[in-house]
């Protein structure tokens, strides 16, 4: 038997497997596990930026705080107002000044709200979350034993499968097999297509004139468009 021939043998077994491959990936078992799985680690970075988050506003609420303090402070040189109007102080710097510091707390104290509903609102996002995060670490392993069950009910149609596959491979060309499975890998399937009327049979692009030659003389060449192995049937 031809190398072609042989390959095209291992390429039709081949599909039973990756029929079975993609019953598994499509199955609702394995799609329940990667979205628990993918959740928490996705919620897992939230929940870290949350926290991040969260100090960072508690450090810009202390700062602010701390300036209220300092500010507050300075009010305290008003209290003895009628005493330095007394030794002839000017009224108006002091008015002035009273104007900015009053301006300035109510700024900072506006600042210190929005920080603290933010501050509130970033906690109780994180605790919702964290609840949501422990539910999907509890139902990871049940998911995980579920998908497992369901992809060993496979395995014995796998396994014959392959051992077929191991024996068909016996007669190929390790270098054939090997460009085989790396295009396989790839996600290119079927792999081996006849030319029809000087045509990719998959994709339709037309061979050049070199690979015309080529395969006029027997040999295969590869798709310049989709990349598969092109034979003459």
């Amino acid at each position: 038997m031809s190398q072609i021939a042989q390959l095209l043998k291992y390429q039709q077994k081949d599909a039973e497997l990756l029929a079975i491959e993609q019953e598994i990936a499509n199955s609702d078992a394995r799609k329940k596990f990667v979205q628990t799985k993918n959740f928490i680690k996705k919620a897992s970075e939230k929940l870290d930026q949350l926290e991040g988050k969260s100090q960072e506003i508690l450090s810009m609420l202390e700062r602010l705080n701390g300036r209220l303090a300092e500010i507050t402070e300075v009010l305290k040189e008003f209290e003895n107002l009628d005493e330095l109007i007394e030794g002839g102080a000017d009224i108006s710097f002091y008015q002035r000044n009273a104007l900015q510091i009053s301006e300035n707390i109510k700024a900072l104290r506006a600042d210190i709200a929005n920080l603290s509903a933010a501050a509130k609102e970033t906690a109780e996002e994180y605790q919702a979350l964290k609840k949501r995060v422990i539910a999907a670490q509890k139902q990871y392993p049940v998911a995980q034993a579920e998908y497992q069950e369901y992809s060993n009910t496979k395995n014995e149609r796998k396994n014959a499968i392959l051992a077929e596959l191991s024996e068909i491979a016996k007669d190929l060309d390790e270098v054939v097999l090997r460009k085989y499975q790396t295009k396989r890998s790839e996600r290119i399937f079927p792999i081996l297509c006849p030319i029809k009327a000087d045509r990719c049979s998959k994709c339709g692009m037309e061979l050049s004139l070199a690979g015309k030659e080529i395969i006029a003389s027997g040999k295969v060449i590869e798709c310049e468009n989709c990349h598969r192995i092109l034979y003459l049937e």
